[in-house]
């Protein structure tokens, strides 16, 4: 039978966003243009946060069907890279395409900052878990955090998106949009994040040190290290395989000379690609009926916490470095220890330049970043390992 006009215009109108908006979804639409406004105004890694803000905003407007579950939308088959793990492994691709290993190399107790920067992931797994056993018995309907779950929390400490997106969506993918959310943001948060608590573990001794130059590392010792690095992963962590072997094929192309346009295409145009699709996905998967949820504020909170137990553990190693070594270590590079590369490093090269204008740290914090990277990816599969089904 055919609908009347008054019908039709109902029809029509109860189809529409605009009458099936939400507070929840209000919220959300007003957190994606926060983030969208660090971007552009604050220039808070704007390739990163500005695609996911605006992935926000598209998942939150109703009726649209483009959030990353609306099965058949555009952005449900933007997802399928994170739900099949296949843009994480990518991003570690180009990053090893970028990445000089040679200040490790030249310096391996560099990697003792990298393993102090990993204590955030501990120390957020355990709090995971007791903050999930005091709070199970007084909040309906929360059970409590599972070991799995708990470690997908810890992993945000690294400051690694892509390795934190591999650990959830393995571990607890349901947790997924949060733990993406909240390890991006973070990443993108560095610049605010880090200065204080540098500042608060430095005295002004300390932040003027010059270092002195690194040592010079051979041709073979840089396209040996990748090739060295993958054989022991796979043999003693395998489930880390996917994301150091990407990382190291990166790095060996880098370092073989004879590839160049695979390097130039990683470090630009892929890289460019990979990030614009993985920022979009994890925004359009924040959904208001699935990001709004008590677990949600514990997710971040104790992110937050992992980062800055981190960024704590990582200058805390440089500063005992510092005395070991009677002074030839700055510990403005031990913000470095997490694995939010490149920013960690320039969030030190940016300090240490303030405190003494001949300082120049940038490649010094190079050799904690990328051994955190090794290390927080290495941990990931660990967990992966221990807690995986």
């Amino acid at each position: 039978m055919e609908m009347t006009f008054k019908e039709t215009i109902l029809n029509f109108l109860g189809g529409i966003g605009l009458t099936n908006i939400t507070l929840p979804n209000v919220f959300m639409v007003a957190l994606a243009l926060f983030l969208a406004y660090l971007a552009i105004s604050k220039k808070f890694e704007p390739l990163l946060l500005l695609p996911l803000a605006f992935g926000m905003f598209l998942a939150n407007m109703p009726v649209s069907g483009l959030s990353a579950y609306d099965t058949g939308g555009l952005l449900y088959y933007l997802y399928m890279g994170i739900r099949l793990v296949v843009y994480p492994p990518l991003i570690f691709l180009c990053i090893g395409s970028m990445t000089d290993f040679g200040p490790l190399i030249g310096n391996p107790k560099s990697a003792l900052i990298g393993l102090g920067g990993q204590l955030g992931l501990f120390t957020a797994f355990f709090a995971a878990k007791g903050i999930g056993y005091l709070l199970e018995p007084v909040i309906p309907g929360f059970d409590g955090f599972t070991n799995a779950q708990a470690a997908s929390i810890g992993i945000i400490g690294s400051a690694d998106g892509p390795t934190s997106i591999f650990t959830a969506k393995i571990l607890a993918e349901d947790m997924l949009p949060m733990v993406a959310i909240a390890a991006f943001s973070y990443m993108a948060l560095v610049p605010l994040i880090q200065p204080p608590i540098m500042r608060l573990l430095t005295n002004s001794k300390e932040r003027i040190i010059v270092m002195p130059p690194p040592k010079r590392v051979t041709r073979k010792q840089k396209i040996l290290f990748p090739i060295c690095v993958t054989a022991v992963t796979l043999l003693c962590v395998p489930t880390a395989g996917a994301l150091i072997g990407m990382l190291m094929l990166g790095n060996l192309i880098r370092e073989s000379g004879v590839a160049e346009r695979y390097v130039r295409t990683l470090n630009n145009e892929m890289l460019n690609v990979l990030t614009l699709l993985i920022a979009i996905s994890i925004g359009a998967s924040a959904r208001a009926d699935i990001f709004l949820r008590f677990e949600t504020i514990l997710i971040i909170c104790l992110g937050l916490f992992a980062f800055v137990s981190g960024t704590f553990g990582g200058v805390l190693i440089a500063k005992l470095l510092c005395y070991v070594t009677g002074g030839k270590v700055n510990p403005l590079i031990g913000n470095s220890g997490v694995s939010a590369m490149p920013m960690a490093a320039r969030i030190s090269q940016k300090l240490g330049r303030q405190y003494n204008p001949h300082n120049h740290l940038l490649m010094r914090a190079m050799g904690p970043i990328v051994a955190s990277t090794m290390g927080s990816a290495l941990i990931a599969g660990l967990f992966i390992a221990l807690f995986g089904q």
